[in-house]
């Protein structure tokens, strides 16, 4: 079975987080890269809802094999622990400030042979 990466922050679960984690487990095990408050913070806002309980709603979503935790809103530590086969983003990255973090990760999934979907 492939294994596939899936970094997000679920602050609040909607229908794309259900829409994509959907479409993740289409490729394989879905390991979802929680963002930790820490780096919510960084970038957002301070959370509503803490790691621990955001962790305990996202890794009760059918499809979703593991949560760990990601420290920063670079996936570059976790991608080159976990090796992915795939990494899966939504459509965030093709707004504000990402594009400098989305072409890392091209050439980071290009590195390892893993694909950007």
């Amino acid at each position: 079975m492939k294994n596939v990466y899936l970094p997000m922050s679920a602050e609040v679960i909607h229908h794309g987080h259900i829409n994509i984690i959907n479409e993740a487990k289409k490729l394989g095990n879905v390991t979802v890269g929680l963002l930790t408050d820490s780096a919510i913070a960084q970038s957002m806002k301070i959370p509503h809802l803490t790691f621990e309980q955001r962790k305990a709603v996202v890794q009760n979503i059918k499809g979703v094999k593991s949560v760990i935790a990601q420290e920063t809103e670079d996936c570059e530590l976790n991608v080159r622990l976990l090796q992915p086969d795939y990494f899966i983003h939504g459509d965030v990255w093709r707004k504000n400030n990402s594009i400098s973090s989305r072409n890392k990760v091209v050439l980071l999934m290009e590195e390892i042979g893993g694909k950007l979907v």
